[in-house]
């Protein structure tokens, strides 16, 4: 009896796609190419002339600096945008643009001027397209924006140690006293931590979406937020899976945790730098100043957070001094950029992160409540910390909001 052989069946090339594979992905992809194309060679059928341009500028920044203004704007419109004619306060003053007068879709521009303003006035700029719609920026009072000298460094370097580092350090000091605690405070404080994050995060995310509404439309503030907060979540989760798959013990794994409060609070810490050091760079102090004494009595807290899940433990003093860094000296690094190079795009990317960072570590805080009450259940206790450490951060909040 013969048997048949099978015909071999036609595999692809190892590590790639055979070509009529390739050509059925590509085909709709040109088939839309060419519908595009015929849709704006016709306009679709419709003879309608549009009656005005749309344009649209977003003002990022302004810079002040003795006998000189600069106003950096972020053209938003569909079209170019061309810069012709600058009124400041009712006068209409002489002017330059670099790199050019005609901005493109998403390009930045500096308007610079040579005006002899005055310290602490108000001034209303407006720009004028070359169509003639305006755009206008407030100067609530005229300031000189820092320089990155070294004294202003060490400056806002000291701002950021006054908002993240010291009170964060006076909050791991609890950490002798809170070990005297039993079981049932233990539980209470893990779950005042899920209230405090729970909070932050809001406040955070909150943030992020008044920077978002700043930023020029075409940006899609709320995707930037969307995409800096799920990335940095599935990020943080796929290191802490790929760590429990490692087999480290219940206390690795509290230590790891109480790392991650430290990184998601120093994110949000960030993000506080950033808006005090902005509120400086305008001549806000006043402002600046009462955030930095309201964020100073907010994030004493944030230390309680950092340390109840070790309570239990004795992580040694190395371990909880890098934490405390973690979790403050971003602060500093926020003032840097806020108070030299504010951007309200890096300031809605840094609020995103912030945002997933917390929700992360919110999530596995949950998880190691879930898991330590699993034999005694303590609903009343877990449902009191998270109300307290919520209260406590909308409390404290009235000092600064």
């Amino acid at each position: 009896m013969i048997e048949e052989k099978a015909a071999p069946k036609t595999q692809a090339p190892a590590g790639g796609i055979r070509l009529p594979t390739l050509a059925l992905l590509i085909l709709p992809l040109a088939l839309l190419a060419a519908a595009i194309a015929l849709f704006l060679d016709t306009g679709g059928g419709l003879t309608l002339r549009e009656p005005a341009p749309v344009e649209s500028l977003t003002v990022e920044r302004t810079f002040l600096e003795r006998g000189r203004i600069e106003v950096v704007v972020r053209n938003g419109s569909p079209e170019a945008v061309e810069i012709s004619q600058v009124v400041i306060n009712e006068a209409v003053w002489p002017f330059h643009v670099t790199p050019a007068p005609a901005i493109p879709r998403l390009g930045k521009a500096t308007v610079h001027l040579d005006y002899p303003w005055v310290e602490g006035e108000t001034y209303t700029i407006r720009l004028f397209s070359s169509n003639g719609i305006p755009f206008e920026v407030t100067i609530p009072a005229a300031f000189t924006t820092p320089q990155p000298t070294r004294r202003t460094f060490v400056g806002f370097a000291l701002i950021g140690l006054y908002v993240g580092v010291i009170p964060i350090a006076l909050g791991l000091a609890w950490f002798p006293a809170l070990r005297q605690l039993g079981r049932r405070w233990m539980v209470v404080l893990m779950a005042l931590t899920v209230g405090l994050l729970v909070y932050l995060g809001i406040d955070t995310l909150s943030e992020a979406l008044e920077k978002a509404a700043e930023i020029a439309g075409p940006l899609q503030g709320v995707g930037l937020v969307g995409i800096g907060a799920v990335a940095t979540f599935l990020l943080l989760d796929a290191i802490g899976q790929r760590q429990t798959s490692t087999g480290r013990d219940a206390a690795s794994r509290r230590l790891e945790i109480a790392y991650l409060i430290a990184l998601g609070i120093g994110l949000h810490n960030l993000g506080e730098g950033l808006a005090i050091g902005a509120a400086y760079s305008v001549g806000e102090l006043a402002l600046g100043s009462f955030l930095v004494v309201g964020f100073m009595i907010q994030n004493i807290t944030e230390g309680l957070g950092i340390i109840a899940p070790v309570l239990r433990d004795r992580p040694s003093l190395k371990h909880l001094a890098i934490m405390g860094l973690l979790g403050g000296a971003p602060a500093i690094i926020g003032a840097w950029i806020g108070g030299f190079t504010p951007s309200p795009v890096l300031a809605v990317l840094f609020f995103a992160i912030g945002t997933g960072a917390i929700a992360e570590v919110t999530y596995e805080i949950a998880r190691l409540i879930r898991h330590d009450t699993a034999r005694e259940p303590m609903p009343v206790s877990v449902f009191s910390g998270v109300l307290a450490g919520m209260l406590l951060l909308w409390v404290t909040g009235l000092l600064i909001k």
